[in-house]
């Protein structure tokens, strides 16, 4: 079993050195310093595109299971069907996920689709509070409003991920029902015409894989080691002893998220996860990963170098996969992601993102291995309506 690491930080002390990792990034692992806000909006602008005149279905399916738990391929298991209403989690209907939750939801009935996972901040049970009940709380309300989106005044013509989450939140803070607690957040909504945005908050994140490289991956947002961008509700009481006592709260919102829009093709793999991935696996080897399975089950094909399959379509509808426990391409991804990133996070020797960060910091800790952890991912493959690539 791999040593366990502190629970993640909900407050920044005084002196805390202070990483700022905002900027958009390529691939690489290693954390980014101090990118001012301009640099960081001029860095995410250069990945913007503009849509396609082709149309996409976003085809998704999420794995997840809880620190401490067995992972179960069989039950812990979401597959999305278009036009469902959306998948959340709430009290008493909670996946076995610890403190990470998901959610898949159509927007309105536009055929759009929002997704995306959240990571209760687990610093929070030193108060007696579960954070749990925020990160679920907030994917929730997320399901919800993006399954209203039609009838609520949205800015523009599309529902927009940094609002969803601030109108999520809003919400939260307003029921109280949830008396604290913190949670990051990566969400995004898939467009048919072809582009997605995203907004990412704290030290969740994704990759958009394609069948030659990693073509994009998020870059965590944290204030200090293992201390990322949250949201959070603070009991009055416990606000005002912390204040007492010198520490400072973290009071991120939802417009600190990092946005950044992407175009899509056919074929594109994106994998959304809580930090219990990323800590535990590299952007490389999800992509390697990904493109066993992706190239093993024809999604990808080899010849004349590697694109896309025109058989993407009918890999990715129930049944696709010829596998009893996952019946589709994505749902097979998100279980070997999830898979494999369990494994590792129990692999005293075998280390990952999170050990090299603290071998890198924190030398004498002699920190080895995977970090065990909640984990959940989503993965959508992206498919041309055609058929085509």
């Amino acid at each position: 079993m791999a040593a366990m690491w502190p629970t993640k930080s909900l407050y920044l002390l005084g002196f805390t050195p202070f990483l700022l990792t905002t900027a958009c990034r390529a691939s690489s692992p290693l954390l980014h310093r101090d990118v001012p806000q301009q640099q960081q909006q001029q860095q995410c602008a250069a990945y913007s595109t503009a849509p396609s005149p082709a149309t996409f279905s976003f085809r998704i399916a999420a794995a997840y299971s809880a620190k401490g738990h067995r992972f179960n391929p069989k039950t812990d298991l979401f597959s999305y069907k278009p036009g469902e209403p959306g998948r959340h989690t709430s009290a008493g209907k909670r996946p076995d996920s610890g403190q990470d939750a998901f959610f898949v939801s159509e927007v309105g009935g536009s055929g759009d689709v929002a997704f995306g996972v959240a990571d209760g901040v687990g610093g929070w049970a030193d108060s007696g509070i579960d954070s749990a009940d925020f990160s679920h709380g907030l994917c929730e309300r997320m399901a919800a409003i993006a399954g209203k989106a039609g009838t609520l005044p949205w800015a523009g013509d599309r529902l927009r991920p940094r609002e969803l989450l601030q109108q999520a939140y809003d919400v939260i803070v307003a029921e109280k029902k949830i008396r604290g607690g913190g949670s990051t957040a990566c969400i995004a909504v898939g467009h048919r015409n072809g582009t997605f945005q995203v907004a990412n908050l704290g030290d969740s994140g994704f990759v958009q894989l394609r069948p030659h490289a990693v073509h994009f991956a998020s870059t965590a947002q944290t204030h200090a080691f293992n201390t990322p961008y949250q949201l959070s509700i603070f009991p009055a009481r416990m606000l005002a002893r912390s204040v007492a006592l010198g520490h400072r709260p973290l009071s991120d919102q939802p417009h600190d998220a990092s946005v950044t829009e992407h175009a899509v093709q056919h074929g594109d793999v994106l994998v959304f996860a809580t930090d219990g991935v990323w800590d535990n696996l590299s952007a490389a080897d999800v992509m390697r990963l990904v493109s066993r399975y992706m190239l093993g089950f024809d999604g990808w094909v080899a010849t004349g170098g590697k694109a896309a399959s025109a058989q993407l379509d009918a890999l990715t509808v129930e049944g696709g996969v010829a596998k009893d426990r996952e019946s589709s391409l994505q749902a097979l991804l998100a279980v070997a992601v999830a898979g494999e990133a369990k494994a590792a996070s129990e692999d005293a020797r075998r280390d990952g993102p999170f050990a090299r960060e603290v071998q890198r910091h924190y030398p004498a800790e002699g920190w080895r291995g995977g970090k065990v952890d909640d984990i959940c991912v989503v993965v959508a493959v992206v498919v041309e309506d055609d058929g085509e690539g």
